[in-house]
């Protein structure tokens, strides 16, 4: 064995005893990321929420106004839990979070829908709750298409019309939808696969810059150093390696747990999903270690990886797509790997493309890679002459 390699064992057999030692290693790289794989997979284990609490203020109380309430309560999402004697009571108990919206169905819409007058209905929704409020929006104003459709569809008929005239004015144009790669709209498919290594990769972020001023905070710098030969390079490598090697077990884990346990689409198979969760690992380390070295400061790298990290739940495009964002953000969003591995789950994943589709991707997470060089000469710096200041 030659003398770089026994000393780069050395080094690593160093961080494990330490990762070993030391509780706050195991809460970040192994108990946090699988209480939030565990979280949000059993959050979301239905696909989409169902029987939201929604209220109805019927004044009308007809026959045609409860049909109308026990269609829109028939619906998935939508579950009528309490009828209200006014606008304003239902309105307080939306405040009070007893119900997520409520229907208003004013007196005399009967006699007005019999009498071709154009009723008019009510619906309020919660938008504080943004999917609770967005699904039952989307339950109430479908019940109301429906509900005029049919008083419509009964007035033809009286008139005549045939069940093919009466269908051909109130529908012209049949819309006929599939929904690729998610034709099941599970709320679970669309966001595990990018918060899973969104999590993660927020995890690496803070635990490669804690782990490097905690040599700083020791006064262990130069101890490292020293088994390293002065060399910084090999001090990197020897002390990320280890965590690279957990870190990409957790990735495995979460991976082989949604396309295997799971069973979410995965087209292009699962090898491809693993490569690219370790080329999130090893970016994210990058990041990790660039933050620290720009920083200088175990409290400010801290800080810029855990902002970097939450930017990324919001620019990576899974929730809000990239090509509708100001070109300014278009363009940031090239600096945040969780972009570049969303894309390759779309790519991958999803559409089951050959890579060669998505080389840019790839290209990008190894770019992050070169992060570290640029600021090694201050790293080294930091590790042989910094004191740590509490």
């Amino acid at each position: 064995m030659s003398n770089t390699a026994y000393k780069l064992i050395k080094i690593m057999r160093r961080e494990v005893l330490r990762i070993a030692t030391k509780p706050m290693y195991l809460f970040c790289m192994i108990i946090a990321p699988l209480l939030c794989y565990v979280f949000f997979a059993t959050l979301m284990s239905n696909g989409l929420p169902t029987d939201l609490p929604a209220g109805v203020v019927d004044l009308d109380n007809t026959s045609t106004t409860r049909n109308i309430i026990r269609n829109l309560d028939a619906f998935q999402q939508t579950k009528i839990v309490a009828h209200y004697s006014s606008v304003a009571e239902a309105r307080k108990a939306v405040q009070r979070g007893e119900i997520y919206a409520f229907y208003y169905i004013p007196e005399g819409t009967t006699e007005e829908t019999l009498a071709s007058r154009q009723p008019k209905v009510s619906f309020y929704a919660n938008y504080s709750y943004l999917i609770a409020g967005s699904l039952i929006y989307r339950d109430m104003r479908t019940m109301s298409e429906l509900a005029g459709g049919a008083v419509g569809r009964e007035t033809l008929y009286a008139k005549g019309a045939t069940e093919d005239q009466a269908m051909g004015f109130l529908q012209p144009i049949v819309i006929d939808t599939h929904a690729i790669n998610n034709p099941w709209l599970n709320y679970s498919i669309y966001l595990c696969n990018t918060l899973f290594p969104g999590v993660l990769m927020l995890l690496i972020f803070m635990t490669t810059a804690y782990t490097l001023g905690t040599e700083i905070k020791e006064n262990t710098g130069k101890e490292l150093m020293a088994l390293a030969d002065n060399s910084i390079v090999m001090a990197l490598i020897g002390k990320i390696l280890p965590q690279t090697l957990i870190f990409f077990i957790m990735a495995t884990f979460h991976n082989i747990y949604l396309y295997g346990f799971l069973h979410f689409p995965c087209h292009g198979g699962i090898f491809s999903m693993i490569m690219a969760g370790l080329l999130l690992v090893l970016a994210s380390q990058s990041v990790g270690i660039f933050f620290y070295g720009l920083f200088g400061s175990m409290r400010l790298a801290l800080s810029a990886a855990s902002l970097w990290g939450v930017l990324s739940f919001s620019i990576s495009g899974f929730t809000f797509p990239v090509m509708a964002m100001h070109p300014t953000l278009q363009a940031l969003s090239n600096l945040f790997p969780l972009r570049h591995y969303f894309l390759l789950y779309v790519n991958q994943a999803l559409n089951g493309y050959p890579i060669i589709y998505a080389w840019h991707s790839v290209v990008a997470l190894m770019l992050f890679l070169l992060l570290p060089f640029f600021v090694l000469k201050k790293l080294r710096q930091i590790m042989e002459t910094y004191v740590y200041l509490p």
